[in-house]
């Protein structure tokens, strides 16, 4: 199975807690569309931890910037707003931490408008299942061994 590399999405919104779930089912359609099944709850639940701090900690109507990309090996999720304010890994849990457990890293970055906030998973794509007929175990009898009357 041959992979595209270097797939992508970047969705430009502005930020509202509706807007949370409706990003979360896009990300889902496109990892399910790269066949990236057992990927979509970790990258899901960790996309809206970045999104529901960007809603709580930037504020409603702000800009902010989503995207999914898929380079045949990792996905990389990154969401860039408008503020300077850098987010803080709280020894409480959830938020960041929550990031770090659903992912292989995640980082922070500034910017000239404000920030990036980003988190990738190891996502290799999938092996093709092979179509070749096993052969029966021992002891296992085939249809072939049956006798027709013993079927009736």
């Amino acid at each position: 199975m041959t992979v595209p590399l270097d797939r992508r999405c970047s969705v430009e919104l502005q930020v509202s807690a509706e807007r949370v779930s409706q990003l979360r089912r896009i990300v889902a359609a496109h990892l399910r569309h790269w066949s990236l099944d057992l990927h979509v709850r970790p990258v899901c639940r960790a996309l809206d931890e970045l999104l529901t701090n960007v809603h709580r900690h930037v504020g409603d109507g702000n800009t902010c910037v989503l995207e999914l990309r898929w380079t045949g090996r990792h996905v990389t999720v990154s969401v860039a707003d408008n503020s300077a304010r850098m987010p803080r890994l709280l020894p409480a849990g959830g938020g960041l931490s929550r990031v770090m457990a659903l992912s292989d890293s995640w980082g922070t970055c500034r910017t000239t408008d404000g920030k990036v906030v980003w988190f990738t998973r190891y996502a290799e794509a999938p092996k093709a299942a092979g179509l070749l007929p096993y052969a029966p175990l021992p002891g296992v009898r085939t249809a072939r061994d049956i006798p027709a009357a013993a079927l009736v």
